[in-house]
């Protein structure tokens, strides 16, 4: 296998918050172009690390660099070539999608065609619909539409199926592997495995702030077979969740 080129590199990240250790020494690289889940349970310190590596809260200690770009001394640098997912929406009920995209685009001084960034993301349609009139699901598409505004090398989705019915859900795992497969490296948060299992090319579960497992997700489940792990119950070829998608059809629904 070639050698593949870190995009992030963490290393050795603590923050402290008074006296409660939500990160304890993270160490973790990200490669270019792929996708990179981080799971674990609440509180894990999941959510802290990405807000530090996307340069919006402090670090304790650690070294962090993005793209070549140290976090300590480049932060505006790395926003440029990052995505974050946008809350914003959330404050401007009554503009539509057209709107809040070019509301957006000022933010980051892109110079970007609104339309052409709905399309990406199968929203054409709902371009002059307000934001509060959307679906969960749409909802969830618009706000990754706000992470490619700038074009970034890299985007951050923290868990961003969570609430959605399977098909939007599986929608959404389409979508960000089409983000991926164009060129942009994603790292998320999920607590569905299934999730993590079909989307990610590798895992990283966090736990009390520390790293205690790291591979794909083939590995890891051979790991755990290969230990003597047997499930509880017969596993079939296929769950409840493809029963759902067979039985109501994959098209976007809204």
């Amino acid at each position: 296998m070639e050698t593949r080129k870190a995009i992030i590199s963490v290393n050795n990240l603590v923050k402290n918050y008074d006296d409660f250790k939500a990160v304890q020494g993270l160490t973790f690289d990200v490669y270019e172009h792929e996708i990179f889940g981080l799971l674990g349970p609440n509180g894990a310190g999941k959510t802290t690390t990405l807000e530090i590596i996307e340069t919006l809260r402090e670090k304790t200690s650690g070294e962090i660099t993005v793209d070549g770009l140290s976090i300590d001394k480049q932060a505006q640098e790395i926003k440029q070539i990052i995505g974050v997912q946008l809350q914003a929406a959330g404050y401007y009920p009554n503009l539509n999608l057209i709107e809040l995209i070019e509301l957006f685009a000022g933010l980051y001084g892109a110079d970007i065609k609104p339309m052409a960034m709905l399309e990406k993301v199968n929203l054409q349609d709902k371009a002059k619909a307000k934001y509060k009139a959307l679906s969960g699901g749409q909802k969830q598409r618009f706000s990754i539409a706000t992470t490619l505004i700038n074009q970034p090398k890299i985007i951050f989705l923290d868990e961003p199926t969570t609430g959605l019915d399977p098909q939007a859900r599986r929608n959404l795992w389409d979508l960000i592997k089409e983000i991926r497969n164009n060129g942009t490296t994603v790292v998320i948060t999920t607590h569905y495995m299934d999730e993590a299992e079909q989307l990610c090319d590798r895992v990283a579960f966090v736990e009390r702030g520390r790293i205690i497992a790291l591979d794909t997700p083939d590995n890891l489940i051979d790991n755990l077979v290969n230990s003597g792990f047997e499930r509880k119950k017969e596993v079939k070829k296929a769950n409840l969740e493809d029963v759902f998608i067979n039985l109501t059809g994959q098209e976007w629904r809204e």
